[in-house]
């Protein structure tokens, strides 16, 4: 759940301030002599790995962001680091050429380009953050950089300890710990140097698709009669929605995998009658437990030995939403298996998803929201061994949603995991989704909230999304449907908002904006066939679904800087207006011949808290008939066909059946569809590229959008047949 505070809301301490000083305002006069003799290993095409010299790489822990990585003939490196000490603390630093822009540094507030930003990793309970919250809820020591030429490079710091990264004077990185590896990844294209971090970094797995329908959630849905009502409603107004979820008041007394006797006495029925309504179950799990004899997940947690303890030795106690709480400590394979066993039971009532949330780990009543830096983890040996919490910090969430997700998998063999996390770590997208955590109800939120996707995307992390609507403050309808308007078309797309706040359902600010949001979600379900097999690719290649508009000419210097309108794949641009009002400035868009197919996505309506989409010539774009799951959702039946000047057009299609893992053994169809126009006539073809399922094919609508006019004819394809204007 969010980032909740205790009813006071206390602010950032000023002793945490002080405590970051040194990383924001890191000078770089005080930096001493360059460490000589560095040494450079290369681990694949285009990357190479520097230490500061041979003791640094003899010396370097396991890395906590990377898959192992097997050496690579040597290449000659065209970007290299210099290694300095900043005050004692290690650093090192990367020169880049006039004109290049930077990207990436992970969940950041703010504008897509970075260039001029300073970031600090270090996961923090960031409840209502904005522009002078000095980091977020994840640690992404990752730089994107694109050189004028559209070339690119990226460069990761592959250190688990709180590191600031100043990007006011090229690209610096200074650790609050021992030195560490810089690996270059140096490429042809911002593509090609995301397909490298995923080389180094793994890829999600394939999600199962019900995950990307609607989310609906609040803190908190109570009592499970009040849950019941939200999906009916839902279905009698005919609004997309395929996720229900459960907040912190499901709990009994706030305890984690317990269910509070009389808001929810019966899970299961609760699960059976959601399940008959399509929706799927998704329910949060927070890592502190409740230090209670008697409490089952406490005393088998004693049995195992499982917490985190003081430098004394003793296990760790501080407070959160249950009282007094230890802390699993996940760095431990042991520990892990212990937590993913407790998900059996705690799955067998029907829940489908899980939320791992106030991972950081969060603390209450403690300036620095945490726990302190000098607890030690026991960690396994790949992970590093024994050590400080200053260390693992920064992979506590990750390695919960590891845990989390082993035992979802160990619990339900044949079933895909979903799990969602707040804290997470370079490399933690191999684990979860994630969002961007506790934001707030207002037009700066909503206009940063695609950066901040974008960002992500352009950090390995291609599942993500914000609260729609934002999660402090009441807002209204205006910011509402504007923000359910592109916010629907996420990849993880969830409204949400925090306790004691207004309702934020689709229908809660009146029929106006309830129709923009039907509109907004029925478009959703019509694009759901290009979304999973977006998806598909960021499982395969790395690169995320949401693209930053210089994807389409990284060369092209005007759209560097655009971050009110994407990429939806290669092929789909939305553009969206982030202001208050029905008209925001135009961005800057990409040559070509781009044709809008809005009405298309949302219906007949021109409404003006809508994006508008844009179909690239030479593409073809299969849409699906609304649903309102996806469990009803069928087939494509509508092709926007866009051809390109030699009158070509073409797109694939990613099929399976949406939850087991038999793709992973052939059973799932990717079609190229291929349209060839000339005049009105068109001949559409489809051949499978790979997997057991046959070639796709369908019966529907196909819409030409060529020569300044749509034609439209219904027919059966593969085949030949003439458009009618």
């Amino acid at each position: 759940m969010p980032a909740r505070r205790p009813p006071s809301h206390p602010r950032l301490s000023i002793s945490l301030i002080f405590g970051c000083l040194w990383l924001l305002l890191a000078p770089l006069p005080l930096l001493a002599q360059q460490v000589a003799e560095q040494v450079a290993e290369s681990l694949g095409p285009g990357i190479v790995r520097f230490h500061a010299d041979a003791a640094a790489r003899a010396a370097a822990a396991p890395s906590l962001a990377m898959i192992a990585a097997l050496p690579a003939p040597d290449a000659a490196p065209t970007v290299r680091p210099e290694f300095y000490r900043v005050e004692g603390r290690a650093a090192a630093r990367i020169e880049i050429p006039e004109g290049t822009d930077l990207y990436g540094t992970g969940e950041v507030f703010g504008p897509l380009r970075r260039n001029g930003t300073r970031t600090v990793c270090w996961n923090h309970d960031a409840y209502a953050y904005g522009a002078d919250t000095p980091h977020l809820y994840q640690s992404h020591p990752w730089v994107l950089a694109v050189r004028p030429d559209g070339t690119a490079f990226g460069v990761l710091a592959d250190t688990s300890w709180r590191t600031l990264i100043d990007l006011t004077s090229g690209i610096l990185f200074v650790a609050n710990g021992p030195r560490f590896p810089v690996v270059v990844v140096d490429r042809e294209s911002p593509q090609a140097v995301l397909r490298g971090l995923a080389e180094l970094c793994g890829t999600m797995d394939l999600p199962p698709l019900w995950s990307l329908g609607y989310h609906q959630c609040r803190y908190s849905y109570t009592p499970d009669d009040r849950v019941r009502e939200i999906a009916r409603e839902f279905r009698a107004r005919d609004i997309p929605c395929d996720v229900v979820w459960l907040d912190i008041d499901y709990m009994d007394g706030n305890r984690s995998f317990t269910f509070d006797p009389v808001a929810f006495p019966d899970p299961a029925r609760l699960d059976a009658d959601l399940d008959a309504l399509g929706f799927h179950t998704i329910a949060i799990i927070d890592p502190g437990i409740k230090r209670e004899e008697g409490h089952a997940v406490f005393d088998s947690g004693e049995t195992v030995d499982a917490w985190v303890r003081t430098y004394d030795g003793a296990p760790y106690v501080g407070r959160v939403w249950p009282g007094d709480c230890v802390w699993p400590d996940f760095t431990n394979r042991r520990v892990r298996s212990w937590w993913g066993g407790l998900y059996a039971d705690f799955l067998a009532t029907g829940i489908d998803g899980v939320w791992n949330d106030m991972n950081e780990p969060a603390v209450f009543n403690v300036d620095s929201k945490t726990m302190p830096e000098d607890n030690i983890h026991r960690a396994d040996e790949e992970l590093g061994g024994t050590g400080p919490h200053a260390r693992y910090h920064n992979v506590y969430g990750m390695l919960m949603a590891r845990a989390t997700r082993e035992g979802m998998l160990a619990a339900r063999p044949d079933r895909r995991p979903f799990v969602l996390t707040r804290a997470n770590f370079l490399g933690g997208h191999r684990y979860a989704a994630t969002w961007t955590g506790d934001n707030v109800a207002s037009w700066r939120h909503l206009d940063a909230s695609l950066a901040m996707v974008l960002n992500l995307g352009l950090s390995g992390q291609p599942f993500s999304g914000p609260d729609i609507g934002g999660f402090e403050g009441k807002g209204n309808g205006a910011l509402f449907a504007r923000w359910m308007g592109f916010g629907a078309l996420l990849p993880f797309a969830r409204g949400h908002t925090g306790k004691g706040n207004i309702d934020k359902e689709p229908w809660a600010f009146g029929p106006q904006v309830e129709a923009t949001c039907r509109r907004a979600l029925q478009g959703r379900m019509r694009l759901l066939p290009h979304l999973y097999t977006l998806m598909r690719e960021a499982a395969v290649t790395g690169l995320p679904a949401w693209r930053p508009l210089f994807f389409a000419d990284p060369a092209d210097p005007r759209l560097r800087d655009v971050d009110d309108a994407a990429l939806i794949g290669d092929d789909l641009m939305i553009v969206v207006n982030t202001s208050p009002g029905a008209d925001g400035a135009a961005p800057a868009l990409p040559t070509g011949d781009w044709r809008e197919v809005t009405r298309h996505i949302f219906g007949e309506a021109d409404d003006p808290d809508l994006p508008r989409l844009y179909l690239r010539d030479g593409a073809v774009l299969a849409l699906a008939a609304p649903a309102p799951h996806t469990g009803a959702s069928a087939g494509p039946v509508t092709l926007l066909v866009n051809p390109d000047r030699q009158g070509r057009a073409s797109c694939v299609v990613y099929r399976d059946d949406g939850e087991g893992f038999a793709y992973r053994d052939g059973g799932y169809g990717l079609s190229r569809i291929t349209a060839v126009v000339r005049g009105p006539h068109v001949d559409l073809s489809c051949r499978a590229l790979e997997g057991s399922w046959p070639a796709l094919s369908g019966a529907g609508t196909v819409v030409l959008l060529s020569g300044g006019a749509e034609a439209t004819v219904e027919a059966a394809w593969p085949g030949s047949f003439d458009l009618q204007p």
